[in-house]
Formats: C-alpha cells, sequence, structure tokens
C-alpha cells in the first residue's frame, strides 16, 4: 500500500463520525507533519487527486498567513475539488475563495456590521436570546443540548441579516445540506413547515431542488448555483426590502456583482452559523466529561471567556481548510508543487504539543491559548466575535438555570471530514 492509502483515514469521513483521530494526528505531527493523503471516493463521490496534509500549529499558522504562496482562490477552500469549470468560477466569488486584493475588498464591504464595537451592541440580543432558549427548556429538566442550541446562531443571523424570525428554519436546513452533506440525516435537510413561513419564505421553498444527479451518475455539487437555486431566489427577494443597518442593507450599497452578492448571502447564512452551533455542543461534551473543570466554572462563573477559548481549542469546530500552491515550495521538508492541494488541519495544529503544554488536557484556566479554531492570517474569520458572543451568553445562561447539568445518553457525532459536530447530546439537570 501507498502511503496516501494508509493515511487516507485522515480523509474519510466515516473516520471523524467514531471521533476525531487525535491519536494519529499526534504520530503525524512526529513523523510526518506534511505528507501526502489520498481522496479515494466515498459513497457515490468521486476519487480525488490527493492532496498535501498540514498538522503541525507552526506550519498551519504558515500557510494561513501566506495566500501569495498558498492561494484560496486557485482552486477554492474546500477539500473536493469543484465537479466543473462553472462551480469554480462560481464559488471563487466569495471572498472565503479569493486572495488579496480581492478578498480585502469583499471583507471592507460588510467588515463594519461585525466588528468588536458592532457585536458588544448586538450582546444584549445574543444575551435575551440565549436566555429565553434556555428558559423555555429549564422546566423540562432534560433535553437534547443540540437541539436547544441550534436556535441561537439561527436567530442571532437573521437578525444580522434582516430575515424574519419565522423564515429561520431556511437557514438551518441551507447550513445542513451545504456543510452536512456527506451525512444521511442532514444531506436533505427539510425542517422548515411552509405553513409557519413567510411568503418570501415559501417562494423560495418552492424552488428548493429535488435530490438531482449529474449525467455520470455523481451528487450535483452541494455548493453549486444549480444545488442552491431557493437561496440564492430568498437572498434576491431579501435584497429587494432590506432592513435599514443589516448586512444585506450594506451589500446591496456594497457595488457587489450578481454572483458576489449570492456567495456573500451564502457564506453569512451558512458558515456563520457552523461555528457556535458546532462547538457549543462540543464545548459542552468536554464539560460534561471534565466534571472538575465544570464544577470550577460553576464556582468561578468569570471564567466563562478562557472556558470558551478552550472549548474551541479542544474541540475545534473546523476539520480542515484547503489552499492550493500558487508556486513551487517547501513545507515540512515536502517538495511541494505549484497547483497541488495543501490541507491544514485545525484539531491537530489545536492539539501541537509545541504549541500548548499538556495539549489533550482540557483546562479552562488555559493562557494563553493560541488555537486557530477560527484561522489565521488575512482569512481569520470575520465572525469570530459573534461566535464567542454567541457561546459566552449561553454558557452563562446554562449556569444560571441547569443547575447539576450532565449526560442522559451517548453523544451522537456527525458524520463529516469538514465539520467536527455533534448530531444529538442528551442532557439532563
Amino acid at each position: 500500500m501507498t502511503v496516501e492509502q494508509v493515511t487516507a483515514d485522515v480523509f474519510l469521513p466515516a473516520t471523524y463520525a467514531r471521533g476525531v483521530p487525535y491519536a494519529r494526528f499526534r504520530e503525524l505531527r512526529e513523523e510526518s507533519p506534511v505528507c501526502r493523503i489520498g481522496e479515494p471516493a466515498v459513497g457515490p463521490w468521486p476519487p480525488g487527486p490527493g492532496f498535501w496534509a498540514v498538522f503541525r500549529h507552526a506550519d498551519v499558522k504558515h500557510v494561513l498567513r501566506s495566500p501569495q504562496t498558498f492561494s484560496s482562490h486557485l482552486g477554492a477552500t474546500q477539500l473536493r475539488d469543484p465537479d466543473t469549470e462553472a462551480d469554480l468560477h462560481f464559488v471563487r466569488a466569495t471572498m472565503l475563495n479569493q486572495d488579496p486584493p480581492g478578498h480585502s475588498r469583499l471583507r471592507r464591504i460588510v467588515a463594519a456590521s461585525l466588528t468588536p464595537r458592532a457585536v458588544r451592541e448586538l450582546e444584549a440580543v445574543i444575551d435575551a436570546r440565549a436566555r429565553a432558549l434556555v428558559d423555555g427548556a429549564a422546566g423540562r429538566g432534560e433535553a437534547d443540548f443540540v437541539a436547544l442550541t441550534a436556535g441561537l446562531p439561527v436567530r442571532t443571523l437573521a437578525h444580522i441579516l434582516g430575515v424574519p424570525q419565522e423564515d429561520g428554519a431556511l437557514i438551518y436546513d441551507w447550513a445542513n445540506r451545504i456543510v452536512g452533506y456527506q451525512d444521511t440525516d442532514y444531506a436533505l435537510s427539510d425542517t422548515a413547515a411552509p405553513e409557519a413561513l413567510t411568503p418570501m419564505g415559501r417562494e423560495a421553498l418552492a424552488r428548493r431542488p429535488a435530490p438531482r444527479t449529474r449525467p455520470d451518475g455523481h451528487p450535483v455539487n452541494p455548493r453549486s448555483r444549480e444545488a442552491l437555486a431557493d437561496m440564492f431566489h430568498y437572498a434576491h427577494a431579501l435584497a429587494g426590502r432590506p432592513v435599514p443597518g443589516s448586512v444585506m442593507a450594506i451589500m446591496r450599497e456594497g457595488g457587489l456583482t450578481r454572483d458576489e452578492f449570492e456567495m456573500m448571502f451564502f457564506l453569512f447564512a451558512v458558515a456563520g452559523s457552523e461555528a457556535p452551533r458546532n462547538a457549543l455542543p462540543g464545548g459542552m461534551l468536554a464539560l460534561l466529561d471534565h466534571p472538575g473543570q465544570f464544577a470550577l466554572l460553576r464556582s468561578r462563573p468569570e471564567l466563562v471567556p478562557p472556558a470558551v477559548e478552550e472549548m474551541l481549542r479542544y474541540w475545534s469546530p473546523v476539520v480542515h481548510f484547503r489552499r492550493t500552491a500558487a508556486r513551487d515550495t517547501e513545507l515540512g521538508g515536502q517538495r511541494i508543487r505549484r497547483g497541488e492541494k495543501v490541507v491544514v488541519f485545525h484539531p491537530s495544529a489545536n492539539r501541537d504539543e509545541r504549541a500548548f503544554p499538556d495539549p489533550d488536557r482540557f483546562d479552562i484556566t488555559r493562557s494563553p491559548n493560541d488555537h486557530v479554531s477560527f484561522g489565521f492570517g488575512p482569512h481569520f474569520c470575520l465572525g469570530a466575535h459573534l461566535a464567542r458572543a454567541q457561546m459566552r451568553a449561553l454558557l452563562r445562561a446554562v449556569l444560571d438555570r441547569m443547575p447539576g447539568l450532565e449526560r442522559a445518553g451517548e453523544a451522537v457525532r456527525l458524520t463529516s471530514n469538514f465539520q467536527n459536530g455533534l448530531k444529538r447530546l442528551p442532557v439532563r439537570w
């Protein structure tokens, strides 16, 4: 067997359904910190050409801060190659898949809506919604923590985008279909009840494409314009009636092309929800599995901010991001050719012994905590302040209203090599 075949477990979504392979990452950090990984076929998805995987913290930061060498634009940032040149051209319109200066232009257009100051102004809204979600469940004595927390990022994004709250289920379904497409429970997510939606929402829902395959038998790319027809119909309808001060109003006035506008809406509506949606249940699972740390947090609630940072490090919500070599280069002793894929693994970087003392220990007092869960360099997550605010708000509400919180069953993981998520986490109090 080739090295690529031996290490393909790092790529396979089924691996992550069992748990992030931290022990495997540790071996690779020591023996092959930059190495070739295979891309075998997964279900109906065809095999890929393989990629260079990057596991050490310092190397991950180097890749992420060097767009002139490791481009987000050449092949976009998802590990799988887009199916067609048209798909690649389309996804390149998002700032996630741009390099400076194009990335900088797009980032400036919407950055004012997500600055720390802007998020501070939103914190009262976020706190109220987090408490309402927890208060609504507190009297029941038990809940699925995943379902309980999913409403917070959806409602927060609806507020920022100016989406009527009745249409929030659309955001939830879009995120499931796009990010969780490797999991059969999420790939065809359809929780939005037509009678509960606004007329604008019902019009969009009517344009939701049926499951489709390409002529070669492979599925339609879930990130293509074809697969997201309902989302983009809704985005254009919403742009016709923007709420003053909302991100939609800012985008409408920002001089975006049609593709840029659609992909910016995609970025906010989908990527904007995934960090808190994954990190809140995952971080809570870490607390539940470390009762001493949970007891410390209950006794010292002022530790909520550093606890959130440790939750993000210990449970990295995103597994990987891809870059493409823009020129021949060397990394970790390996020669990388122009055009080859280079993929950084965040959970491995966040457990690197070179950057974190005793990295497998969950420590809510850890300082410093130089995790890369929100990326690094020019693509550092624009919504990091917002995600942190949501995590702090919900954690404080749980500490106040759910004494004695404990596990009530086994956690069920998402099948995905991209998102480190849970589908269910039964709890009681």
